[in-house]
């Protein structure tokens, strides 16, 4: 509204000062005498100015005339498109000029107005190959992704633009979750300019997604090779690779090539916890028991964890719980102030029914991480010490509102996944796992037998009935909690990868 009141003020203004010029000529006395041949020519001031326009038109016009002349000197000399070309030039300077505008309407975030400029600049210069670029991002700009489709599908028709074309219908397949589509799309993409970052990351998500784990590690070194991946972290992803590759194979039954696999992924990160477990378990089935426990110690040291722990129970599946529990400081010494360090040996010396050494291995974990595990390695010490039902249940309850721990956690969604994986299943990251406490926003996972507190034996239910003070829907809500969360004492003493 303002500016259409200060375009018709500036129009009237300027309307007003011609006038006022005009009748300022008239008025005034003076002028131009031309003598032509000998005849003289006197021009009044108003007079002079319209000659002066009429002069400067005529200049125009011979300036005209004589690129005419130009271009037909060169149309004769042999040039065919002289002519084409001299009437043309003005058509181009009007196209590229709304091209121009087009690109800057796109960058303002005008999408229709881009698309406006971009049919402007076709027609005057008939070039699809830069005009329906401009054309599909509008349209995409504005929501009109039919269209826009249909415009980078034209744009596999120029060998310039095929790319680009490419790109954008991948796009919009990955948008619409068509993978498989998207897939063979970004492997033409790739083909056609393998050092494009985009297009290799594209390429390497949905291969692994896709467990396509050799055709993953070819793009991966596709990326060291070009220079768009430092090659530490190279190193990583392909160890990752190579241990999803590893578990394929085991699951086609060939445990030999994935055990050998395994070991090559734990040789080229030796911090990737599943690669060395399953390492680890590879040269116990090979009888290479001193190697799988160098192996075990050495991830140990940078990251300890129970998957690690577990493989390092089977190692000697049949000994008794104080025989683990000393071979096992052979583990504990290493990364001894650790947390994981410190809750293993809970476990061990509950497995071993040393309640005294579970406390003190346990140190003030209850006080400083009371998360579900350490709160019911505490109930468990409690048991076994012949604490009441009350105490007992008193650190059960605190277990089943207390965090879970450590967890698989991505690191792109904050996503939680039991087990680890080379992708996300909930936002398709790649290699975004890690074994870390969740976002304290995260829900209280409910206690599992996974923690495996080895509780000895079980409350005096009985006891507990005939005591008034006891809320009967509460010691329902006990004898399933005790349940679920309790192991038998034969299966503690063989089992010790269930310690974790």
């Amino acid at each position: 509204m303002l500016w259409s009141l200060l375009k018709i003020v500036i129009f009237v203004t300027i309307v007003a000062a011609l006038t006022l010029g005009a009748s300022y000529l008239m008025d005034s006395t003076g002028g131009i005498q031309v003598t032509v041949a000998g005849v003289e020519y006197t021009f009044g001031p108003l007079q002079s100015v319209i000659a002066a326009l009429v002069f400067l038109l005529a200049a125009w016009v011979l300036f005209k005339l004589v690129a005419l002349l130009v271009a037909v000197l060169h149309f004769i000399n042999g040039d065919e498109t002289a002519i084409s070309r001299y009437f043309d030039r003005n058509r181009e300077r009007k196209g590229y000029a709304a091209l121009a505008e087009g690109l800057t309407a796109l960058a303002s975030g005008e999408g229709r107005q881009a698309m406006a400029k971009a049919q402007k600049a076709e027609r005057y210069l008939h070039k699809p190959e830069l005009t329906n670029l401009l054309t599909a991002q509008a349209a995409e700009m504005t929501g009109d992704r039919k269209k826009a489709e249909d415009v980078y599908k034209r744009l596999l028709e120029h060998d310039s633009t095929r790319f680009v074309g490419i790109r954008g219908v991948m796009k919009q397949r990955l948008a619409d979750g068509d993978t498989d589509t998207a897939l063979k799309l970004a492997e033409r993409a790739f083909a056609i300019k393998p050092k494009h970052e985009e297009i290799q990351d594209t390429l390497l998500t949905l291969q692994a997604q896709g467990g396509d784990w050799a055709g993953a590690r070819n793009t991966l070194n596709a990326k060291l090779k070009h220079g768009t991946l430092p090659r530490d972290v190279h190193k990583r992803r392909d160890a990752v690779l190579a241990l999803s590759q590893a578990k394929a194979i085991l699951e086609d039954g060939n445990s030999i090539e994935a055990r050998e696999a395994a070991i090559a992924a734990n040789k080229n990160s030796p911090d990737l916890i599943p690669a060395a477990a399953m390492a680890a378990r590879g040269y116990i089935e090979g009888g290479r028991k001193k190697h799988a426990t160098r192996l075990l110690k050495k991830t140990w040291s940078v990251q300890p964890h129970p998957d690690l722990a577990a493989a390092f129970a089977e190692i000697e599946p049949q000994e008794t719980p104080q025989e683990r529990l000393k071979r096992f400081n052979l583990l504990l010494n290493v990364n001894s102030e650790h947390r994981e360090a410190k809750l293993l040996n809970a476990e061990l010396h509950l497995a071993a029914e040393d309640f005294p050494g579970a406390r003190k291995a346990l140190g003030d974990l209850a006080e400083t991480e009371p998360d579900a595990r350490v709160l019911t390695i505490m109930a468990a010490i409690e048991r076994g010490e012949g604490a009441n039902d009350a105490i007992v249940r008193g650190w059960l309850a605190k277990a089943l509102a207390a965090p879970r721990g450590p967890q698989w956690v991505c690191d792109n969604c904050s996503n939680i996944q039991a087990e680890w994986a080379p992708v996300c299943g909930n936002c398709g990251a790649f290699d975004t796992l890690s074994w870390k406490t969740p976002p304290k926003n995260e829900g209280a996972m409910p206690v599992g037998a996974e923690m495996l507190p080895l509780l000895v034996g079980q409350p005096d239910i009985q006891e507990a009935s005939e005591n008034p003070l006891v809320n009967p829907e509460q010691q329902k809500l006990d004898e399933e909690v005790l349940e679920v969360i309790a192991t038998p004492d034969a299966e503690a003493d063989t089992t010790s990868d269930k310690l974790h």
